[in-house]
């Protein structure tokens, strides 16, 4: 099984990106990290690529006209690397529907609610107001829908009765390096077929709500 090649979006700290930097440095991920792209020079993830000896270039989407014109370029470079696949890893900007389609089947986001609750932004605070007694963050394959891709990976944690938006943000934020790997390790290990019927592991079809990890897991 060939080592797959994997290029990641980031824009911010890139501690997601980190994560699976440590879980292939473990041996978890068939995979090596081609190239990392942020949008922004002073992403600190732009750091940890180099700390890492990853090659990484800067494309600010200021410099663009156009938000098509800045997906077109972007996707010029990330083509240069072949990638198996592509993952979006605190990568914030809305994507052009030709950018999606070029890499359906083999670009991942990663949200921070438990979809299909909760798309787009606040999810913390919304999950906080509705009562809701669990919460979460998910992996998904990236479709033109605004965080509506078929969901990979999910996991939980609960929510305290006594837990704040900053509480229950750090906490899903500690999940999603567990979830983002384990998503990754799962693509590479050509365990996960996508098609119109669904998400298959190992063969068989996932619930629509992905491969659900538990509390302790």
């Amino acid at each position: 099984m060939s080592t797959k090649r994997i290029v990641v979006l980031i824009s911010g700290s890139g501690s997601n990106l980190q994560a699976i930097i440590n879980a292939i440095d473990a041996g978890h991920i068939n995979g090596r990290i081609e190239h990392v792209i942020s949008n922004k020079a002073d992403a600190y993830g732009l750091v940890r690529a180099e700390q890492a000896g990853i090659s990484y270039s800067v494309i600010d989407h200021k410099a663009f006209d156009s938000r098509e014109s800045f997906d077109a370029h972007t996707r010029q470079v990330i083509d240069k690397y072949a990638p198996d696949l592509v993952v979006l890893a605190g990568f914030m900007r809305i994507l052009s529907a030709a950018f999606v389609q070029h890499y359906h089947g083999k670009m991942l986001n990663i949200h921070p609610s438990l979809l299909p609750k909760y798309k787009g932004l606040h999810t913390h605070k919304r999950a906080l107001e509705a009562g809701d007694n669990e919460h979460g963050c998910t992996v998904h394959f990236v479709t033109e829908e605004l965080d509506g891709g078929p969901l990979l990976v999910q996991a939980c944690v609960p929510v305290s009765s006594d837990d704040t938006e900053a509480s229950l943000q750090a906490k899903v934020h500690q999940r999603e390096h567990v979830a983002y790997p384990l998503a990754v390790e799962l693509i590479c290990a050509d365990r996960i077929r996508f098609d119109e019927a669904g998400i298959f592991l190992d063969d068989e079809l996932l619930p629509p709500s992905g491969f659900r990890l538990a509390y302790d897991a």
